[in-house]
């Protein structure tokens, strides 16, 4: 038997798979050019079935694809020259995904390479990096997450499994500034009192971000999606756990590392997608015609282990919403 849950995420994912990109590339050798702001990412699940897919379509490293990867070591002042090196690659197509600064660093290195971007952390339309959705009318494509749109959701869900909860710690850096506005204007609505941490430069302190949280009594933490947190997700959930404070952050990677709940996209299907929207190119689908994609398959995970830790009862009502339950 197939539950609801299961169906609505199969018939989600079977929306945004094309038939045309299954298709077998060119016999010819490619030149994909990635760019991060950490090396730490491309470990990340996300990124391993990115790389997998590539290979289902055809493209496989070593064979027909040479793959430039490039990171800037949590570095972002270093991006500009990293894409720029890449550009003298004469790659034949970028990908990037998270930061809207890697998606900048790239354009401006090249004026004609096409560009592929699994935007986690900001809305390219409002950063004039694509006309519209439908129509983005230029080199660059991908898939949206939106995430500036998701911290309402997340909020909520903190709200409703602590109800007590009055102070909230939220994490934020330079690339997060829609989430954090997102964020107060929710917090403002549901009477939560937010206490704003901002980390201004990597490599970030963490230490003294939590200390700056305990002294404000926060009673839980709220982590706006980042790319540049996931070289210190193990030391965040881990702090985050000898504060005794509940954590909220974007996406399930953080619950398996040891995080209390996270709300968000399906990683793996949007760097899937972007998989064969990179296929799609190299056997020459025209860039500008590639409508930028919003992935509809979400993600509620608990992590009981955690909540066993921090003497926290999670409500029958939550659990039995959430697409993954770590015990």
């Amino acid at each position: 038997m197939t539950s609801r849950r299961e169906l609505i995420l199969a018939l989600g994912a079977a929306m945004i798979r094309p038939g045309p990109a299954h298709a077998q590339v060119p016999n010819r050798q490619y030149r994909l050019g990635v760019l991060t702001t950490s090396a730490a990412t491309f470990k990340d699940a996300h990124w391993v079935a990115f790389f997998q897919h590539l290979g289902e379509l055809g493209l496989v490293e070593g064979r027909n694809l040479i793959v430039e990867r490039r990171h800037a070591g949590e570095r972002v002042d270093r991006l500009p020259a990293l894409a720029t090196e890449l550009a003298k690659l004469k790659c034949d197509i970028f990908f990037t995904g998270g930061a809207a600064a890697t998606l900048d660093a790239l354009s401006g290195a090249s004026k004609t390479v096409p560009i592929i971007v699994i935007a986690v952390d900001f809305d390219p339309v409002a950063t004039g990096d694509v006309a519209s959705l439908a129509r983005p009318g230029g080199r660059v494509t991908g898939v949206t997450a939106m995430q500036s749109t998701m911290p309402a959701k997340r909020l909520e869900l903190l709200k409703e499994m602590l109800p007590a909860v009055n102070k909230v710690a939220v994490f934020t850096n330079s690339q997060t500034a829609e989430q954090l506005s997102v964020t107060q204007g929710t917090a403002r609505r549901m009477g939560l009192s937010l206490h704003i941490v901002d980390f201004k430069d990597p490599p970030f302190d963490y230490k003294a971000g939590f200390a700056n949280a305990q002294s404000a009594n926060a009673d839980a933490l709220f982590v706006l999606g980042s790319g540049l947190w996931v070289p210190a997700r193990g030391t965040i959930v881990e702090l985050a756990l000898k504060a005794r404070l509940p954590s909220v952050f974007h996406h399930l990677g953080w619950v398996e590392a040891g995080g209390l709940m996270s709300y968000g996209f399906n990683f793996p299907t949007m760097w899937r997608r972007g998989a064969e929207m990179v296929a799609a190119v190299l056997r020459g689908a025209k860039i500008s015609e590639i409508p930028m994609e919003q992935p509809n398959v979400f993600q509620l995970a608990l992590n009981l282990k955690t909540a066993k830790a921090l003497g926290i009862a999670v409500s029958p009502s939550i659990a039995l919403r959430a697409d993954r339950v770590i015990e």
